[in-house]
């Protein structure tokens, strides 16, 4: 399938994996800004942004484009942050943002330009506590980056997000997402791709293994060469899945390999990579908001990469109220057995780093999986004993109950 070219001085057109990919990135920002703005102590908060592919700004249709989603929920997340810090007695807090935004089509430059100008200018004059300096590029991304990564190791930028909208896969080397995760203390990527260019590249690299990942699923090799391979059934969509995230699980500790839900066909990729299980948590959360916004299918619980269809029957999940049933449903027994293979006991930092890249599980029925479960219980630094979802901290135990209904914790061996 040919890449798109977006044509943004007549007007590009939003499809609707576009609007639902901006959905998620403008509600996950403002969230990202509001915790980490948060502390009672801070006065100030630097950051910056990088948008590898950043467009014209905004769509014919007026909607705006990933800069100016950035540019806008700076503008608004600072000023609530601020209110509500009025509210409660504490210190305002000065931002300083760093927007890089690249693209390789000049014509989406001088646009772009034009479209974030207004912004610019109500940031400047409405709200003074939110310093943005804005840097254009006009290159291929994998060029451009040399120049990106000087200007963020001069800014001294530790807390950093990388927004990376390619229409095929090519455009970023996986080495360079590598580098990315491991330059910057604290970093994000939003990466999006078409699957197929994914498989095409796979495919002409590493075409055995491309065959074993697919043998289980009993899609051959040569059913990609064609254009039915079969990307509106549910199935095929567990074992894109599984290429994508085996694909990219190297690149950084947490890889959320979710496509963009589209019934009529799964084909484009939007995942996230981060390196702290706290940011996992708060995007596994954040789907669940957006339910339907995007698709997994397999497994859910602990273990949602685990699906074989020879063995198992795997469903659809997409982060909704019958997803989090049986979500609940699996972890009730998979967190148990999680804790007795750790030896019976788990810190709950620890507990986290583990599950959180091989869940699509909500935070709450987590925790509800732990305090209602008759074979776990929750104990505090103090020795006390957790009895509410929401009081469990990373600084807890959790540990198996001394009588378990669900397995025995020692076997007796025969010798």
């Amino acid at each position: 399938m040919p890449e798109k070219e977006y044509k943004w001085v007549e007007g590009a057109t939003l499809d609707d994996h576009s609007k639902r990919k901006h959905k998620i990135l403008r509600e996950y920002f403002s969230n990202y800004l509001t915790v980490r703005c948060q502390i009672p102590q801070m006065n100030r908060f630097r950051l910056a942004v990088v948008d590898g592919f950043a467009g014209g700004g905004r769509y014919k249709c007026g909607a705006a484009g990933s800069p100016l989603i950035f540019a806008e929920e700076l503008k608004r997340s600072l000023e609530a942050v601020n209110l509500k810090r009025s509210v409660q007695g504490l210190g305002q807090i000065d931002m300083e943002c760093l927007l890089i935004v690249n693209d390789f089509s000049r014509d989406a430059i001088e646009t772009l330009k034009a479209n974030l100008a207004p912004i610019q200018a109500e940031i400047k004059s409405e709200v003074p506590k939110l310093h943005l300096r804005v840097e254009y590029l006009n290159d291929a991304f994998e060029t451009a980056y040399s120049t990106i990564h000087q200007l963020l190791t001069d800014g001294s930028y530790h807390n950093v997000i990388f927004n990376l909208d390619q229409c095929g896969h090519s455009k970023v080397n996986h080495s360079t997402l590598t580098q990315i995760m491991r330059s910057y203390r604290s970093v994000e990527i939003f990466y999006t791709f078409m699957i197929t260019s994914l498989l095409t590249y796979l495919q002409a690299n590493d075409p055995k293994k491309l065959a074993a990942q697919l043998r289980p699923f009993e899609i051959s090799v040569e059913e990609i060469q064609t254009q039915t391979i079969g990307m509106n059934k549910q199935q095929w969509l567990g074992a894109a899945e599984r290429i994508v995230f085996e694909s990219f699980n190297g690149c950084a500790k947490y890889v959320s390999p979710f496509s963009i839900n589209n019934p009529e066909g799964w084909r484009y990729w939007l995942i996230h990579l981060a390196n702290s299980h706290r940011a996992r948590q708060v995007y596994n959360d954040l789907l669940h908001n957006n339910s339907s916004e995007q698709a997994h299918f397999g497994r859910s619980g602990l273990n949602m990469l685990s699906y074989d269809p020879r063995h198992d029957s795997g469903a659809l999940y997409l982060f909704d109220i019958s997803g989090r049933a049986s979500a609940l449903d699996r972890l009730m027994t998979d967190i148990p057995r999680l804790v007795s293979e750790f030896g019976n006991v788990v810190p709950v930092g620890e507990f986290y780093e583990g599950i959180y890249n091989a869940t699509p599980a909500h935070s709450e029925d987590i925790h509800r999986a732990i305090i209602d479960n008759p074979d776990l219980e929750v104990v505090t630094p103090t020795g006390g004993e957790r009895r509410s979802v929401k009081t469990i901290s990373v600084g807890d135990i959790i540990q198996l109950k001394r009588q378990t209904s669900f397995f025995p914790v020692f076997f007796d061996k025969q010798f």
